[in-house]
């Protein structure tokens, strides 16, 4: 029977990948170069600035700081790629750089700065569009350089729900009943949105979620119990993304649960979080708000559910070909047992009091061996063959 305060020793998250990494550190140098990249264009900025300040200290406390040196790069909320200097200087303040005007030279948005060439692993926290959703991670595979997390294809069907959801299907993991509908649905044609919400009323019923297919950090999503608020929700949502899926609620008030995943083929499931919220569903107010949510690690579960949740997270994992991290979220209806998994993060928030941090924390690996584990995972994943070639 699994301990649900316990499931892993950091001994045996490290025995396989050291194999094949040390030749490759050997090569590269006594010290590595970590390209920590930040930033972005999305609505996550702040919390990617965050995430990598996080990062850059756990990269440089104890023996992490003989191992790694580090290369901070900054990217702009208008595109452009700032070096070292710059960069640190922006985790130093936590505050992004204004953003300027368009230059006047498209060219100049893909200039990478000249320590770019210097990088031996990129550790991207980057989080949402143009950041975690196989963007980046294509433009970095084509450098041949290791990469911190999951390719382009875990990576894009990790960002979107509706493609994440089909593998999860297929996968044969359970989920609540959901529905495509495209913003053309939405906006072009007034004869078929009439329609399309008596379709909707029938196959998903109330109450239910809207949610843009490619946002994070729960923008754009509403609860929905009505009609008209079914009818606003979708015409919110059509602002954020041209794909919105409309799920089905649990049944009753589900716990909402996580587990953090680290590995590339032979990954380890963390034990189990919960987050508590006095609010309707946990928007993206009750996710930053200060006070506004709880974390409880580990979670009060019996150990059977705990080997289900981890062995589901598990299989999710491997079924989008993530690597290196993913945080895998659920829904524990306690009074039927059942459990839905609602999505898969293949970059989570990384700041110290982030949930995937804490869960293995929790679990027995610190932050600075969690991110040494990383960086050893990319250049591992590269060598054998499942990077860029």
């Amino acid at each position: 029977m699994s301990d649900p305060h316990r499931t892993n020793s950091s001994i045996g998250l490290v025995s396989h990948v050291d194999k094949h990494v040390n030749k490759t550190i050997n090569n590269m140098g006594n010290q590595l170069r970590i390209g920590l990249l930040f930033g972005g264009r999305s609505g996550e900025h702040e919390v990617s600035i965050r995430s990598a300040a996080a990062a850059a200290r756990a990269l440089q406390a104890g023996s992490n700081r003989d191992r790694y040196s580090l290369l901070p790069f900054y990217l702009q909320k208008d595109g452009r790629w700032q070096g070292p200097a710059i960069a640190q200087g922006v985790l130093d303040s936590a505050q992004p750089l204004p953003s300027g005007d368009r230059p006047e030279n498209p060219a100049q948005l893909w200039q990478f700065p000249p320590e770019a060439a210097e990088v031996d692993v990129w550790f991207p926290t980057l989080h949402g569009p143009n950041g975690e959703d196989g963007s980046i991670q294509g433009l970095l595979q084509l450098m041949q350089v290791p990469c911190v997390g999951s390719g382009v294809l875990g990576s894009a069907a990790g960002m979107d729900k509706i493609a994440m959801k089909m593998v999860f299907a297929q996968a044969g993991l359970p989920q609540v009943n959901y529905r495509l509908v495209t913003r053309s649905q939405v906006w072009f044609n007034p004869c078929i949105f009439p329609k399309l919400c008596d379709e909707l009323e029938v196959a998903i019923g109330y109450p239910c979620f809207v949610k843009p297919a490619n946002l994070g950090s729960s923008v754009g999503i509403a609860k929905v119990r009505s009609r008209s608020e079914l009818e606003a929700a979708l015409d919110s949502a059509a602002s954020f993304d041209r794909r919105i899926i409309v799920e089905a609620a649990a049944g009753g008030k589900p716990r909402e649960v996580e587990c953090a995943v680290l590995g590339n083929d032979d990954p380890q499931a963390s034990v189990i979080g919960e987050i508590t919220f006095e609010s309707d569903f946990y928007d993206y107010e009750t996710k930053y708000g200060e006070g506004a949510a709880d974390l409880v690690i580990p979670a009060t579960l019996p150990p059977a559910v705990v080997d289900r949740l981890q062995s589901m997270a598990k299989a999710a994992f491997l079924a989008l070909d993530c690597a290196g991290l993913a945080r895998v979220d659920f829904f524990y209806v306690e009074s039927t047992g059942e459990i839905f998994i609602n999505e898969i993060n293949t970059l989570p928030g990384f700041t110290a009091t982030s949930m995937y941090p804490r869960l293995w924390e929790s679990t027995g690996v610190p932050f600075p061996e969690l991110v040494d584990r990383l960086v050893k995972l990319a250049i591992d994943r590269q060598a054998t063959g499942q990077g860029a070639v």
